[in-house]
């Protein structure tokens, strides 16, 4: 079956289905699913890629000299506020794109050269604060092993019973009978936007128990999991000198900011760089959040899992115009991305819909409003559990208090 682009966008999926996806039809393997991509989709240009990296920085340029222009500006803060924010929104956009292209360096699908991905990539990254290196080595074994609930190392869910018998104060927070108040609610949401990248790069957050190179998480200090150590028990001995290259960029570009703060003053930098800084932690933490968060989307234990259930167990979403032509479609094509990450983000869609009638029903695409279902998801999948016999072998999304 072929499936055009006119009826790939009108595609639902179903929000009733509370329940994984069926494993009724065995999972196609990876050499399949690879045969039916076209080869097209698999070359890398470096000057397509670099177009987009010119256009963006070319965007954020011109935004950050409109913002001196509106710091210098003599105006009443009934004039400056609206303005400020409406530039702290715009550029944080385009800081998330620019974090995304760099998130393609990291997968070297920016281009087939590995020196220009890695310099390109650690420049982008550390622009916008990100450790890139330290970023990257992590990222991989997520792909590595998506959905592991062992060896992943972001966004790995409790399990019932583990939220029962030991719960976390955020857990105690969101599962008490309180947190079903919209009030609370916010508050905890707005806590996991704001401090779950954060939490991630200092204290590893999220990580599953065996997803350290040298140790499992409970037998490693707190120090050995901070990822701007470059001996921390998450990283091999070769990869960390190009952590400490990536400390290197972090500094620079914090030098830079110092530099900035003594001829615009402190305030403001902090709303010059700092407001689209804190956007655009908030699109990272929530793309990421609902790419592998959605009540189809299994996770397995260490005898159920396989490569291709994880990397199929992520969620294809829509978020229009932004999406698509600012954010370069990782909410989009993510599931793609996740079997085939060399593939660059500008073939993604052709491969999307070479693949998703292979994968059938075990194919998720969640084409509903993309702040509902943030929402959504926030409130309904709180921790992991044994499905019933429909659901296939893996653990399903509860929300029943534990």
């Amino acid at each position: 079956m072929i499936i055009t682009r006119t009826q790939a966008r009108t595609r639902r999926v179903s929000t009733t289905t509370l329940k994984g996806a069926a494993d009724a039809s065995p999972m196609p393997d990876i050499k399949t699913l690879r045969d039916a991509i076209p080869a097209k989709c698999f070359e890398r240009s470096m000057l397509h890629s670099f177009y987009y990296v010119v256009r963006d920085l070319a965007i954020i340029g011109s935004l950050f000299y409109s913002a001196v222009l509106l710091a210098r500006l003599d105006a009443s803060m009934a004039v400056k506020v609206p303005l400020w924010a409406l530039y702290g929104f715009v550029q944080g956009l385009f800081f998330t794109g620019v974090w995304i292209l760099a998130h393609e360096c990291g997968h070297d699908s920016f281009s087939s050269n590995l020196t220009v991905n890695a310099v390109t990539g650690w420049f982008l990254h550390c622009f916008l604060f990100v450790p890139f290196f330290s970023w990257k080595f992590t990222h991989a074994r997520h792909h590595r092993f998506h959905n592991h609930m062992e060896r992943d190392t972001v966004f790995v869910p409790p399990r019932k019973e583990e939220v029962k018998a030991k719960p976390t104060i955020f857990e105690k927070i969101t599962n008490h009978t309180a947190a079903d108040t919209p009030i609370v609610t916010v508050g905890a949401l707005l806590f996991h936007q704001l401090l779950g990248w954060p939490a991630y790069m200092l204290v590893n957050a999220g990580a599953g128990v065996k997803s350290l190179v040298n140790s499992d998480r409970n037998q490693s200090p707190a120090l050995k999991q901070v990822h701007l150590n470059p001996n921390a028990d998450v990283y091999t001995k070769g990869e960390a000198p190009f952590v400490a290259l990536s400390n290197l960029g972090i500094f620079i570009t914090f030098s830079v900011l110092v530099l900035v703060s003594r001829s615009l003053g402190v305030w403001n930098t902090v709303l010059l760089y700092g407001l689209p800084y804190l956007w655009m932690n908030h699109w990272i933490v929530a793309i990421t959040y609902l790419h592998h968060t959605h009540p189809n989307a299994l996770h397995y234990e260490a005898e159920q899992w396989t490569f291709i259930k994880g990397a199929a167990s992520t969620v294809d979403r829509d978020f229009g115009f932004i999406g698509r032509h600012i954010f370069h479609g990782i909410i989009e094509y993510h599931v793609v991305h996740h079997m085939f990450p060399r593939i660059p983000f500008y073939h993604a869609e052709e491969a999307t819909w070479a693949i998703a009638p292979i994968l059938g029903e075990k194919y998720i695409q969640q084409k509903t409003n993309f702040f509902a279902d943030l929402w959504g998801s926030f409130v309904n999948c709180k921790f992991v559990e044994e499905g019933n016999g429909a659901c296939g072998e893996g653990l399903v999304w509860g929300k029943v208090k534990a």
